[in-house]
């Protein structure tokens, strides 16, 4: 299994040189949170946007990294705004993968309870799943791509009705 850390609120950590919240160059708020777990999990960090701000060869670049890679279980740390926009992305794109994507609506620095209950379920899913493709787990919720939405009005992932 292979976490790709990509930024978004989960990283986020206020600067007080400029005085706001920014996603730093660093890996501290998963490590931190695998530091717990009696397993080691393989950790590669990339992009460190907020996903307002990734574009598609971000996209692009996490596609090749998985490609290339001998992993079949993937779950990818990702702000939630676009998530659906990478995972759509992502299912057109790879089979034969189990992709979870999964992030946090509070930064771990301000909150570590969110970020740390959605990694921690994405990863016991991920260890469980057989059936390939790309999922989203945020809130206590994990479904496929297409059924778990962020409800923007609401600050919260609900699922998609048929």
């Amino acid at each position: 299994m292979l976490i790709l850390n990509t930024g978004g609120t989960f990283n986020k950590r206020y600067n007080p040189l400029i005085g706001e919240q920014e996603v730093p160059f660093d890996n501290l708020a998963p490590e931190q949170i695998l530091s717990n777990f009696t397993y080691d999990v393989e950790m590669a960090g990339l992009i460190y946007k907020d996903s307002l701000d990734m574009d598609m060869d971000d996209r692009k670049m996490m596609v090749k990294i998985m490609a290339a890679s001998k992993e079949t279980h993937f779950i990818i740390i990702h702000g939630t705004d676009t998530m659906d926009v990478t995972a759509s992305f992502l299912a057109e794109i790879l089979e034969g993968k189990i992709i979870i994507l999964t992030g946090a609506m509070v930064p771990f620095e301000i909150d570590p309870i969110e970020a740390t209950s959605n990694l921690s379920m994405a990863l016991g899913y991920a260890k469980l799943q057989k059936e390939a493709g790309v999922y989203i787990c945020m809130q206590g919720s994990i479904a496929k791509y297409d059924k778990l939405k962020k409800n923007k009005k609401l600050g919260k992932f609900e699922r998609v009705q048929d």
